[in-house]
């Protein structure tokens, strides 16, 4: 298996990533961002709203609308009801970040086997894959500015000015900027030109002339629809502006070293990712001294950038990933030329304890699928077999790997690891769904039939639930601004966080409870119980 690996290493990164983006790619359930983005996508077949761009019926400008455009054109041919389908544009588009990361691996001037594995750690990251099979904004801005990035660099590096890598470069500018505003510029593009520019400065007042004119004409692109926006519908755009403003003020304000745990988000990679960045130690154990100065000022640059901001995230370190992975992937040349090698007792033993932590996991994996499944046993059969057998397998090869010392057979093997965890872990999710307080929103339109009302939130709405319900649900309140409905009874989708509206607003009417929207797949004891998308039905009377 790994001779066949190692003469095979393009494929075996062609499979890799299939594996890690289309398998199983429906199972997970959807996320409240991701229900953002399908919403506005189906409103903008359904109502035409493809510039002026709605969610649940309302304005909806928090977010530029190009990765929503191209689900809407997913979605329009294949539906809104098959979530495999409506993740397949994000899935490309990561195909397209994994592309021009592995060529831009090759114009740092890297081995073709530092270039694939590099490649390989990158979407092995746990975040990186995560967000790869979830249709929000994050993937979309960033790897349309890595495309831009890699022209840039081409530019760079060449004699002469390119018409066609300059209009390349700032048209995914444009793309990027279009998918989520300024962020990438700043969490990506930035760090990447002050890296590039510490570390090369062969021609540098040339190539900052280069990257003006290519962020000038990328921006106008790439502000084009927020100007527009801007322009014909300047109240409820300036109303969008105050609230991201606001959020990044003061919602999920984090301390500044909030983010120095970063390299955990590359999850199997943590341990090699941190060994990495201990820039002392390893700068003169790698046979391309520039690059990894280049990629370790841009994963630091990235960081420090991000932690200047008072919101933080977790999601907010995919751009972080990137550099990381190629600065991982040093460490990892490293260990392949020179594990056989190393003479440090020290070095050897932590390595040895590294690396077996991952034949460790292999067989923990083996145990504890059939403690994970055990009241379900005989319904995962088919995914918890397989699963144990491969895990035993994989963890048999990476101690081989170790005692013979072939850094090779510790490296591919954790890989597949990885790639077994996608093909039979993921169905094992479902292993902690209870149907036990599900209730669909087709219940509601039952009760819709029968009563003749139509159906109505407070000031506030669950995505989730909307895109469940397969149209806008009419709010009563807008900005402030309330709006009952005219008829004299109504449905009404409300929590206990909206009493203190009803109590105000609905004195003149009776309420009474006439059923339920559950979406929660997991009891109420369990972690991933979310009261947020539970709400009470009432029918709505006018006293």
């Amino acid at each position: 298996m790994v001779n066949w690996i190692k003469n095979n290493t393009l494929l075996f990164l062609i499979l890799t990533t299939v594996i890690m983006l289309f398998i199983n790619l429906g199972v997970l359930q959807t996320n409240i961002m991701e229900a953002r983005n399908i919403i506005s996508a189906r409103e903008m077949v359904d109502q035409g709203n493809w510039i002026f761009t709605t969610l649940n019926g309302l304005p909806r400008y928090e977010k530029p609308p190009l990765p929503t455009w191209i689900t809407a054109v997913f979605g329009f041919f294949f539906g809104f009801e098959n979530i495999f389908w409506l993740r397949i544009p994000v899935v490309l588009i990561t195909l397209l970040l994994v592309y021009f990361f592995y060529k831009i691996a090759f114009q740092l001037n890297l081995s073709k086997q530092q270039v694939v594995n590099s490649s390989l750690i990158l979407i092995t990251s746990f975040y990186v894959f995560f967000a790869g099979r979830d249709n929000n904004w994050d993937m979309y801005t960033h790897s349309f500015m890595l495309v831009s990035i890699f022209f840039l660099i081409k530019q760079f590096q060449s004699s002469k000015f390119n018409p066609l890598d300059f209009i390349i470069a700032f048209f995914f500018i444009g793309c990027s900027i279009m998918s989520k505003g300024p962020v990438s510029l700043y969490a990506l593009f930035l760090p990447f030109l002050l890296a590039y520019f510490f570390t090369y400065s062969k021609k540098i007042k040339r190539n900052i002339s280069v990257t003006l004119l290519t962020l000038i004409a990328g921006c106008i692109i790439g502000f084009a629809w927020i100007l527009y926006v801007r322009f014909f519908d300047a109240e409820h755009f300036l109303a969008a502006s105050k609230k991201e403003i606001s959020s990044w003020q003061n919602h999920n304000t984090r301390p500044f070293y909030y983010y120095w745990s970063f390299f955990t988000q590359s999850g199997l990679w943590t341990i090699p990712a941190l060994v990495s960045l201990i820039y002392p130690y390893l700068k003169n154990k790698v046979s391309n001294k520039k690059a990894y100065k280049f990629t370790w000022l841009w994963t630091i640059f990235s960081v420090v950038l991000l932690s200047l901001i008072p919101e933080k995230k977790s999601r907010y370190l995919l751009p972080v990933l990137i550099p990381l992975a190629l600065n991982t992937g040093f460490y990892i040349e490293f260990l392949r030329l020179e594990y056989k090698n190393l003479k440090s007792k020290a070095e050897i033993n932590f390595t040895n304890f590294v690396f077996g932590l991952y034949a460790i996991i292999s067989f923990s994996i083996a145990v504890g699928v059939f403690i994970y499944t055990k009241n379900h046993l005989v319904d995962y059969l088919i995914w918890s077999i397989p699963f144990a057998l491969i895990s035993i397998y994989l963890g048999i090869i990476i101690i081989k790997g170790l005692q013979q010392k072939s850094f090779d057979s510790i490296f591919y093997p954790s890989i597949i690891l990885m790639c077994t965890f996608v093909i039979f872990g993921f169905p094992l999710s479902k292993v902690t769904f209870s149907e036990e307080l599900y209730v669909p929103i087709s219940s509601i339109k039952k009760l819709e039939k029968q009563y003749k009302i139509e159906t109505f939130e407070t000031d506030g709405f669950v995505p989730e639930i909307v895109l469940d319900y397969g149209k806008p649900i009419p709010t009563l309140s807008e900005n402030g601004k309330i709006s009952l409905p005219k008829t004299n009874q109504f449905g009404l989708l409300a929590n206990k966080s909206d009493s203190v509206f009803i109590v105000k607003n609905l004195n003149k009417y009776s309420i009474k409870k006439i059923g339920e929207v559950n979406l929660n797949h997991s009891s109420k004891n369990q972690k991933n119980y979310n009261d947020r998308i539970q709400k009470d039905y009432f029918l709505v009377q006018l006293k």
